[in-house]
């Protein structure tokens, strides 16, 4: 099968959220709904059940998060020049800083589970568990700008804490009871299509006077720059091919829609960030199938 037709069920998902959001029945408050269920429910049961059943540990792939850290890092700088670059004003550089590493988990999670199955699932939630506190810290830090105290925000992270819990958990070597195992599976099956719905349901083609060289700059550095890092620096840490391919989709996939709600939620510029995840979502249709491929061919 190729890639494209691999990963169109994923995308078709997306489309479907967008459609349904315009339907009759499907109003703004079930899609909030959605986004809660999926944010603190659904999504930290998949995270914590992949984290806590991984055959992987941190030691066992210190490689592959040293390559996340750093592409990520990378991201970081490339994605702070674009203020001075394009003298964008403090609210909008501020919500926008975090389109340039933030990550869309649950595509990535989706894709990675399709085209790795298990062992790319552990993988990939793995290098998640790593990246999510560094990548939550620098989007709060830029967008509170000594307003606010970051550790208590990660603290309430659903997403940080089911990361902990789960390696944690695998750490401390105890074996998950059945019926937790089962009831965390049921959760974790539900969370990838309604995440990706809730994605679709998510896009906004808002101008919010974003000029157009900055929003070139933020698509390009997410979807070309950073995966194209990300695959050099995997290939020289000789990544197995698994993990290589956990590593490059992460990087490759469009911003989370989460970045929309914390941008709005802290005072930043909310039209400007939805219109770059909207559009990188769209672009992502060409670009991760081109990024998928180019990892097969290698």
């Amino acid at each position: 099968m190729s890639i494209v037709l691999l990963l169109l069920p994923d995308f078709l998902l997306i489309c479907g959220g967008a459609l349904l959001k315009r339907a009759r029945g499907f109003t703004p408050d079930f899609w909030t709904g959605i986004e809660r269920l999926v944010y603190f429910v659904l999504f930290p049961a998949l995270l914590f059940r992949s984290l806590a059943l991984s055959p992987l540990s941190l030691s066992d792939a210190g490689p592959m998060v040293a390559v996340g850290l750093a592409y990520t890092a990378a991201g970081m700088i490339l994605s702070a020049l674009a203020g001075p670059l394009f003298k964008l004003p403090r609210p909008t550089f501020a919500g926008c800083f975090q389109c340039g590493f933030r990550f869309n988990t649950y595509v990535a999670l989706a894709v990675a589970s399709r085209l790795g199955g298990e062992p790319g699932l552990a993988a990939i939630s793995l290098l998640v568990g790593v990246l999510v506190p560094p990548v939550n810290v620098a989007a709060v830090a830029v967008l509170a700008h000594g307003r606010t105290k970051i550790l208590p925000e990660l603290a309430r992270n659903p997403l940080v804490i089911a990361c902990v819990g789960g390696m944690l958990w695998k750490w401390s070597g105890w074996r998950l009871p059945d019926l937790v195992a089962h009831l965390l599976a049921l959760l974790a099956s539900a969370a990838l299509p309604l995440g990706l719905l809730a994605v679709g349901a998510g896009l906004a083609f808002r101008h919010g006077r974003l000029p157009a060289g900055a929003l070139v700059w933020w698509t390009a550095l997410k979807l070309a720059i950073i995966p194209a890092i990300a695959l050099a620096l995997a290939n020289a840490a000789g990544l197995p091919p698994v993990e290589r391919q956990a590593a490059v989709i992460l990087a490759a996939v469009p911003t989370a829609t989460s970045a929309y709600i914390l941008a709005v939620q802290m005072k930043g510029a909310g039209a400007p960030v939805a219109l770059l995840i909207s559009t990188g979502t769209l672009a992502a249709a060409i670009t991760l199938p081109a990024w998928v491929w180019l990892l097969e061919n290698l």
